[in-house]
């Protein structure tokens, strides 16, 4: 059954903001999950905005919540170090009653790479590091002890305690469109894959061909694997129109919309989108 979600880039806002919409949203059941992204710049202008931490507000906002599921959409690898993510997931997972989504993605803007020293690399060595990453992460996540040893990263009988409340894990969230890479890694580990604001349907539905093929490659059932899009949510927008487009992606196969606001965030545009989008079911 189709399912939808609402994201709240935490950039050119505040966080009263970002609180409000968030609170309004757990108390409409058509919305299912609410996401945030995890940058430290703005990604759309002005370059010298406002932008809030991901992870922090996720703690604070699983507490103002009750019933969304919630995460990042997606948290690079670059940023921290896997054993780290597997420990604050697992925190976060706690925090929340179990309603943590796991977003996990390599790594791509530049800039606030650039600005910090944070390492981002090259195409491929941004593959190669995300790969082992979420193994560390999935390992730490679901084994007694870890021992990796890899190019990026090395552990030795790694404990990750206590557990996550999900069972055997947060469900894994990868974001990201790199068909040989990317897919891959999503058809190895993921519970969910989101294509961040494609062209058409018919881009969405290339990629998903391709990661059909790494699944068979690697004995994977695809149905297991859960699919969303980022469709793009203006304040100006119509809401019938943004059902209209969900609705074209549901039809190729998509499991998820998210409906990513563009500032300014107000609570109010919640209530007409749910309406439109209930009229479609």
């Amino acid at each position: 059954m189709p399912s939808y979600a609402v994201k709240t880039p935490p950039q050119h806002g505040t966080w009263q903001e970002f609180l409000e919409v968030w609170r309004a949203a757990d108390q409409i059941d058509l919305f299912e999950s609410a996401w945030t992204m995890d940058h430290f710049y703005p990604l759309t202008p002005p370059a010298d905005g406002t932008h809030l931490e991901s992870w922090t507000m996720l703690a604070a906002l699983a507490q103002a919540t009750t019933r969304l599921r919630l995460g990042a959409m997606v948290n690079g690898m670059h940023f921290r170090h896997p054993a780290v993510t597997a420990n604050m997931a697992v925190t976060l997972d706690h925090i929340s009653g179990g309603r943590l989504e796991l977003g996990l993605g390599a790594g791509w803007f530049f800039p606030e790479a650039d600005a910090y020293g944070i390492p981002l690399g090259s195409p491929a060595e941004r593959s190669n590091r995300f790969e082992e990453g979420v193994e560390v992460i999935h390992r730490l996540l679901t084994q007694e002890t870890t021992t990796f040893s890899g190019r990026y990263y090395q552990l030795t009988d790694a404990r990750c305690e206590p557990k996550a409340l999900q069972h055997p894990r947060p469900p894994i969230v990868i974001g990201g469109k790199g068909p040989m890479r990317t897919l891959r890694t999503v058809a190895r580990f993921a519970d969910h894959w989101d294509m961040t604001f494609p062209e058409s349907p018919e881009e969405w539905q290339a990629l998903d061909a391709v990661l059909v093929e790494h699944c068979a490659a690697v004995g994977r059932d695809p149905a297991t694997i859960r699919r969303s899009v980022h469709l793009s949510w203006p304040p100006d927008a119509d809401p019938s129109a943004l059902a209209d487009a969900a609705q074209t992606f549901f039809a190729v196969g998509v499991d998820l919309a998210i409906f990513s606001m563009r500032g300014p965030y107000r609570a109010a545009l919640l209530e007409p989108l749910a309406t439109a989008l209930a009229r479609r079911a």
